[in-house]
């Protein structure tokens, strides 16, 4: 081989491995193969879809199928999440054995279908009923998840945890699950394994509360409106908060339902504030300049402000459109569809290195700001709600 040939493979070799700037290597397929990566990220899309599709079967026919039995009541507390996780775990282990994961993984577009769906959930968060019929949740939100946030950080922080970790869990938390932890992966440039982590914790913790908080709530005297608030500050998914809260009748539901969206409404804010504090001072290198509006404004979140241009429109539209509740009604089912899609990729992007590299320091964090969480959050919910009545 010639010195020319030599240099030319080299060179070839090194435009199939060029870094990226986030410090990851970025595999280019040879000029030969390259006409066949978009097709293998259609079938990843076409993967995505059908176990997307299977979810929502289960979602809907599971609940029949228990009824009567002695999981009646699981069955039906389940939601999509739950099955949309799952059966992405079970298709990327049977893919990864088939030896086509990798191959297919250009299609597993989580960012995409998550950022979308969140945005449609802006169509049904009407602020202004939120501010004029409960005013008190407002309060709570902005007290709970402050509270909540910094001792997540805080702890987080003395356990040795990586900031981006921290911050996902952080938000996930105190907020609204993996909702959040996706709008702050996008703030402060997370991992998909730290996000996959923290969406895994989410489901866990969130289960076990569909029933433990209403039996709680028996136990403690808590009157409909209080434990809806408690339960809509607590758990860390909208479905399962809806699911808990049904469980006690409802006055409970409804109110579990306003607290928790609007922490859900708090998301972008959060956002705001990660992306400044990582682009000003954890990535800020010594001597380094100080980021200019451009950067700030280049890892922004901008699904955020699709975000809350969605709740406005859904507001103005219900308002002065008619049917307009049909219409958001049909907006939030194709949220649910792109919800699903997220969480299916989720589950066929996991790697367990993710698992194995945190290890256990992020469940203790996490299971520690839950407890503070319940307290904190029975607490707010007693004085701000102990007199609160629903409108007629």
């Amino acid at each position: 081989m010639t010195t020319r040939d030599s240099d030319e493979r080299n060179a070839a070799v090194e435009t199939e491995s060029a870094p990226r700037a986030d410090g990851a290597t970025k595999v280019e397929a040879a000029p030969a193969r390259r006409s066949s990566a978009p097709a293998w990220a259609a079938a990843g899309v076409a993967v995505v879809i059908v176990l997307g599709g299977l979810t929502r079967f289960l979602e809907q026919n599971v609940p029949d199928w228990a009824e009567g039995g002695p999981f009646e009541r699981v069955a039906g507390a389940i939601e999509f999440p739950v099955y949309a996780i799952a059966i992405g775990l079970l298709g990327n282990l049977v893919l990864t054995r088939t030896g086509v994961r990798d191959k297919l993984s250009g299609g597993f577009r989580t960012e995409f279908f998550i950022k979308t769906g969140l945005v449609l959930l802006g169509a049904s968060i009407n602020l202004t009923v939120l501010a004029t019929a409960a005013g008190p949740a407002i309060l709570q939100g902005l007290l709970l998840i402050t509270a909540v946030f910094s001792f997540s950080w805080w702890f987080g922080g003395k356990l040795g945890l990586d900031e981006k970790l921290r911050a996902l869990l952080s938000a996930a938390v105190s907020i609204c699950g993996v909702s959040a932890a996706i709008a702050a992966a996008g703030a402060v440039q997370a991992k998909r394994e730290q996000l996959a982590y923290a969406a895994s914790l989410v489901i866990v913790f969130a289960l076990p509360s569909i029933f433990l908080l209403p039996w709680l709530a028996g136990v403690f005297g808590l009157s409909d409106v209080v434990a809806g608030a408690w339960i809509g500050g607590n758990i860390d998914t909208t479905a399962a908060v809806a699911a808990s809260g049904a469980i006690l009748g409802d006055d409970a539901l409804q109110i579990a339902t306003i607290v928790k969206t609007t922490q859900n409404a708090l998301i972008g804010f959060v956002a705001v504030g990660l992306t400044a504090y990582f682009a000003l001072k954890v990535e800020r290198r010594p001597g380094s300049a100080r980021p200019s509006i451009g950067d700030f404004w280049e890892r922004f979140p901008k699904f955020v402000l699709g975000f809350i241009a969605a709740s406005i429109i859904g507001t103005l539209w219900v308002k002065f459109v008619d049917d307009g509740k049909a219409d958001i009604s049909t907006i939030n089912d194709l949220r649910t569809w792109f919800l699903i899609f997220a969480f299916v990729s989720i589950g066929l992007e996991f790697s367990a290195k993710g698992l194995r590299d945190a290890g256990w320091r992020p469940v203790v964090v996490f299971g520690s700001a839950t407890v503070v969480n319940i307290v904190v959050a029975l607490g707010l919910a007693t004085v701000l709600f102990g007199n609160f009545e629903l409108p007629q």
